[in-house]
């Protein structure tokens, strides 16, 4: 079966080169006999179609590509493989790969397949945060909703139990007083978490002055001083000389609540690191701890609204899905990774446009 039938040809090269896709021929014997620069920069170079797919794909696709390519050759229709994750040169990405089998139109004889490779990376990326990002709308308007609803109630209901724990220390039965403030315990940690709903719920972040990124990370950690000492936690700052000004609005916030996660993650105490500094494009915040980290399952979800890895009565689950929320709002990003040493690591970057050195 000679080659030049599996081949593009002039008139095909010149229409497809620059397509969007990759293309790419094989024989019967899943050998490849033509392929556009495209299918050349996502695929490790083998001349076998199947090898080249296996390469890179993961282990987690658990795909035999030797045999899915010849069972698309079979087939009658277009065979799809969605989601194929794929790395080349450390580079990762995800494939959608469509397999058809390609025969003479007259005689009906095998010639092999074509494939059509598309990068769907950047589309996933983009389903996804929109996806979230729906999902977060969605959650603030039922949070807006909720709290506005309970808190008139809420604040009725501790004024009547702080009446009552008055009269109930002149009582002579304990257990009144002790049942009463317990009472309390629970009403608080309820308007915690209906201030939390309301402040997630908020879609515009204050526009304050100009301040230094230092000045607010140090802020921050001031205020914390009290907790890291009780907590035998040791802050040590790392603060790069060159830091831009950036309008403050809840970054203040962010960085409050991110020390306190860090405390909280070393119960037996332990060392904050707080760093700052910039690189080409970005400032970027760090927070690293020598705690217990966080579960590689948890890693994923961390910031999603109502998850927590506290236990239960310590955490809302609303505190990192606010830093995130906030600091897109700078067009930034927050992430966490695990400490190779101890730990865990949470780092914020705002692009330099969204400070003053660029205004």
């Amino acid at each position: 079966m000679p080659s030049r039938l599996l081949q593009f040809g002039q008139l095909g090269n010149n229409l497809i080169k620059n397509m969007p896709l990759g293309v790419i021929t094989f024989d019967v014997n899943l050998s490849i006999t033509d392929s556009n620069q495209y299918a050349q920069n996502i695929l490790h170079p083998n001349p076998n179609i199947a090898e080249a797919l296996t390469a890179g794909s993961s282990l987690e696709s658990k795909i035999d590509w030797h045999t899915a390519l010849r069972e698309a050759l079979t087939s009658t229709q277009p065979l799809t493989f969605e989601n194929i994750s794929y790395s080349k040169n450390g580079a990762n990405c995800l494939l959608q790969i469509i397999c058809t089998p390609l025969s003479e139109e007259k005689t009906g004889h095998q010639l092999g397949g074509i494939l059509l490779i598309e990068d769907i990376t950047t589309k996933m990326a983009m389903e996804k945060d929109l996806a979230s990002a729906e999902r977060l709308a969605a959650v603030g308007k039922l949070a807006a909703r909720v709290a506005h609803e309970l808190n008139n109630p809420l604040d009725g209901i501790l004024r009547y139990l702080n009446l009552a724990l008055r009269l109930s220390e002149q009582s002579e039965n304990p257990q009144v007083c002790h049942y009463l403030q317990e009472s309390r315990k629970g009403l608080l940690r309820m308007v915690q978490i209906i201030s939390e709903l309301l402040e997630f719920s908020r879609s515009t972040y204050s526009s304050f002055e100009d301040a230094d990124i230092n000045k607010i990370v140090e802020d921050a950690v001031k205020a914390m001083d009290s907790l890291a000492d009780t907590n035998h936690v040791t802050v040590i700052r790392h603060y790069a000389g060159d830091m831009p000004n950036i309008r403050s609005g809840n970054l203040f916030q962010v960085f409050c609540n991110l020390i306190k996660n860090s405390v909280d993650a070393m119960p037996e105490g332990g060392t904050l690191e707080v760093t700052t500094r910039c690189d080409s494009h970005s400032a970027v915040i760090e927070f690293a701890d020598t705690g217990t980290g966080i579960p590689q399952t948890v890693l994923g979800k961390i910031f999603e609204p109502f998850y927590t890895t506290k236990p239960a009565g310590k955490g809302t689950g609303l505190g990192l899905a606010i830093c995130k929320d906030i600091i897109e709002r700078y067009n930034g990003q927050i992430g966490v990774a695990n400490r190779q040493e101890a730990g865990a690591v949470f780092t914020i970057t705002i692009p330099l446009e969204m400070t003053s050195r660029c205004r």
